[in-house]
């Protein structure tokens, strides 16, 4: 049935479209999320690449420059400037030309984030230097708000969303009460300079202008961090905002409906609106917003590399073009990667809690081991990983200019490992990604059960976990079976087989669990060749379990379909595969720079 399309916010006010809005939209926020998210505190990362990539980020943005992180926020309010600076798109510059260079482009934008990005590793690890800095850059922060920050500005809408999740997470997860209330002043500094609600981006990148960057702002992203922002107390007014800059009837409404509109669509800030959507839903109950989100996730899915990657030079392609094919080779700018990564995995953590449906967790997954954790490390000076490149001929390389946007996302993303990981509700635990974790489920605020988890998946098929309870609880236990898994997947529980594996659902296990009890969830990764698209069918990539092989070398040849089938571990648990007289293949994760292909080219 067609969904009926309606404009629900026509006015240019924020403010003033509360009255255009149903009864049902202005009551108090509903709860339409059955599965929660853990606190940060509840899980915790154990010995592995995820903890060893997270722990690196944190000390990197605890070693970032407080007076350069500062800087630019101070030089607009006229206060005195340290002569050190980070430059590249994180300062001011006299004139800055987007066609020439990228540096001045969003001056002092992932301030925010790495705010953010703290106050979530100081909730993870409870680390008194991350709260200490959070708290020296609020108290730094607080002087400088200015509506002059915005003047003459690239992207305020953009910027001032980074800032208001560093305040409000600063005030949630490190516990600064100053920073919640900066949020009215930092708004008020920003409204003069927004439109009032969201604008339909290809629509003004159309309009004239003496600089194209003006052109990019992404007002379309705004209404999560409002919505969330009114939920942990600024009050009132950021739920009314949040509902103006929902891009509903160009964007949302349209995919509600069913209609693909994102060819030619920015590709990460696209993706990122989809959570706009779905917390709209979740605090407002309009089915229309979750149908976009779940649309709009399932035409990306559709359009993905094999890495769980998506977006080739930042765009969405036509589907049915070839598009995704042609690009291995035509550009090195394939996927954001640590936006990217962050952007969907934060959707699917959204319509996984509203759905239930665990197939969501498999792109998860895929970005996880072939994206996320093959970031080059963020550096203190701002230099940082941007583009996954699946070229042809591939290179791992750190972006041209310090500051980009990744420099922001990825301690943000990091950050959020364990949460992805676990989820829960009242009656038990999701398992959703297999990393070395711990997660306590809690029942009326108090630890009930604690699940720890190990094993050697990805590299190998077996995920360990034990049970420890203070004494016997009743609760369910919800494992993720990857929908490519293969027929010899199975579940034990103390030695003895569960019914029930199906691939593509989380398999239940309900049962009142005893100290010490013990569950092994074994993955059958059989190896798989899957094409970019249908239009190319001879470039492909060779996947085992949820790992994309990358060819390392610069003179990959071309294979058979019979060679690469016979691709396999050259030693149990190990990061190098590959077969009799070829070039060596490894997962995203296991190498750094140097030239890599993941599509092979076949001859037969």
């Amino acid at each position: 049935m067609e969904i009926e399309r309606r404009t629900l916010l026509g006015g240019a006010g924020a403010l003033a479209t509360i009255a255009l809005l149903p009864a049902a939209a202005r009551a108090a926020p509903a709860t339409r999320a059955p599965i929660d998210v853990l606190a940060y505190r509840d899980v915790t990362l154990l010995e592995g690449p995820a903890q060893i990539q997270a722990g690196r980020t944190l000390e990197t943005l605890l070693a970032m420059d407080e007076a350069r992180l500062l800087r630019p926020f101070r030089e607009r309010a006229g206060l005195p400037v340290a002569a050190d600076r980070f430059g590249g798109w994180y300062d001011f510059v006299p004139e800055f030309h987007s066609k020439q260079s990228m540096v001045g482009f969003i001056p002092g934008h992932s301030f925010g984030q790495y705010v953010s990005s703290l106050a979530r590793g100081y909730a993870v690890t409870h680390d008194a230097r991350a709260k200490a800095k959070v708290d020296r850059l609020i108290a730094g922060y607080a002087p400088t708000i200015t509506p002059d920050f915005y003047k003459n500005y690239t992207l305020p809408a953009y910027t001032f969303d980074k800032t208001l999740i560093g305040l409000i997470d600063a005030h949630q997860f490190a516990g600064n009460a100053q920073a919640l209330k900066l949020v009215a002043p930092s708004t008020d500094a920003v409204l003069p300079w927004l439109p009032g609600h969201a604008l339909n981006r290809p629509d003004v990148e159309k309009q004239p202008r003496a600089e194209q960057a003006f052109g990019w702002d992404e007002t379309y992203t705004l209404a999560e961090n409002l919505y969330l922002a009114a939920d942990r107390g600024a009050g009132e007014r950021y739920r009314t905002m949040a509902r103006a800059y929902q891009l509903n009837d160009a964007y949302f409404f349209p995919l509600a409906a069913g209609q693909n509109v994102l060819p030619g669509r920015h590709a990460y800030s696209h993706m990122n609106a989809l959570a706009s959507a779905a917390e709209a839903y979740i605090v407002d109950g309009d089915p229309r917003h979750l149908a976009a989100a779940r649309n709009g996730m399932g035409f990306i899915l559709d359009q993905s590399f094999a890495t769980g990657g998506w977006g080739p030079n930042e765009g969405y392609v036509v589907p049915g073009s070839g598009g995704l094919g042609d690009s291995l080779d035509k550009t090195h700018a394939s996927f954001e990667a640590p936006c990217g990564s962050y952007g969907h995995m934060k959707v699917a953590r959204y319509l996984m809690r509203i759905t239930g449906d665990s197939r969501y967790g498999d792109g998860m997954e895929r970005l996880l081991y072939n994206a996320a954790l093959g970031a080059l490390p963020l550096k203190s000076d701002g230099t940082a990983f941007y583009y996954a490149d699946y070229n042809q001929v591939g290179h791992k390389a750190y972006y041209d200019t310090i500051c980009p946007c990744c420099s922001g996302s990825i301690g943000q993303l990091t950050a959020d490992y364990g949460i992805n990981a676990v989820l829960g509700d009242a009656h038990g635990l999701f398992v959703n990604l297999y990393l070395p974790l711990l997660a306590n489920w809690r029942r009326d605020g108090e630890t009930a059960l604690t699940l720890t988890q190990d094993g050697n998946y990805p590299l190998g098929d077996d995920i360990e976990m034990s049970i420890f309870v203070q004494r016997p609880v009743r609760m369910v236990l919800r494992l993720r079976i990857p929908a490519w898994a293969g027929p010899a997947t199975r579940i034990a529980v103390n030695g003895r087989v569960h019914a029930g594996v199906v691939p593509g659902r989380f398999a239940t296990i309900a049962r009142e669990w005893r100290e010490g009890d013990r569950i092994t969830l074994t993955i059958d990764r059989s190896l798989r060749l899957e094409a970019v698209d249908a239009q190319h069918p001879d470039r492909v990539a060779v996947m085992q379990g949820p790992l994309a092989l990358f060819a390392l070398g610069d003179n990959t040849p071309s294979f058979t379909r019979a060679q690469l089938a016979s691709i396999r571990q050259r030693r149990p648990g190990g990061v190098e595969w590959g077969f009799a007289g070829s070039p060596t293949f490894a997962p995203y994760f296991a190498f750094g720079s140097g030239t890599s292909r993941v599509y092979q080219v076949v001859t037969a």
